[in-house]
């Protein structure tokens, strides 16, 4: 005989949201995980919300860790948002920090009409992206190893 137990069903919802931040036609999200914080964006990046998620990207960017920008559900991408890439470039240069592109097709297509495909670090997979980070880091311990001496 088994006994089933009532819950309310708000009792059954993840504890842990990330909540979309709002801008205009493009909805926002940003993902912590332990090698890089993963920015999401779905939707249309135009003039009309460039600024405001160019400024969300930014702040992403001062927390000293590696910034994945997964644009693969932007819809439209207008070329004036080319600068927003520029921005975070920018920034995770000055912090010190990698960081990667997911692009859609839509995004795409922009970078390689404006000529800008090889200068930002594109990946297929924010997934992709992590799997690199994972190696660099692995990388730069094994080049450290050598240098780091047992005195005991």
């Amino acid at each position: 005989m088994s006994a089933t137990i009532a819950r309310p069903a708000s009792n059954l919802t993840p504890r842990y949201r990330t909540t979309a931040i709002d801008c205009g036609a493009a909805h926002i999200r940003a993902h912590c995980r332990h090698l890089a914080i993963v920015v999401t964006i779905e939707g249309t990046i135009d003039a009309g919300n460039i600024d405001r998620v160019t400024d969300y990207i930014r702040q992403c960017s001062l927390v000293k860790n590696a910034v994945v920008l997964d644009l693969s559900g932007v819809t439209s991408f207008d070329p004036s948002a080319i600068s927003m890439l520029y921005v975070l470039d920018d920034s995770c240069r000055a912090a010190g920090v990698e960081w990667a592109l997911v692009p859609s097709l839509h995004v795409l297509d922009v970078l390689g009409s404006t000529g800008h495909e090889t200068v930002f670090p594109l990946t297929h997979s924010a997934r992709e992206a992590l799997h690199n980070f994972a190696d660099m880091i692995s990388r730069r311990r094994e080049l450290l190893l050598p240098l780091i001496k047992k005195t005991a």
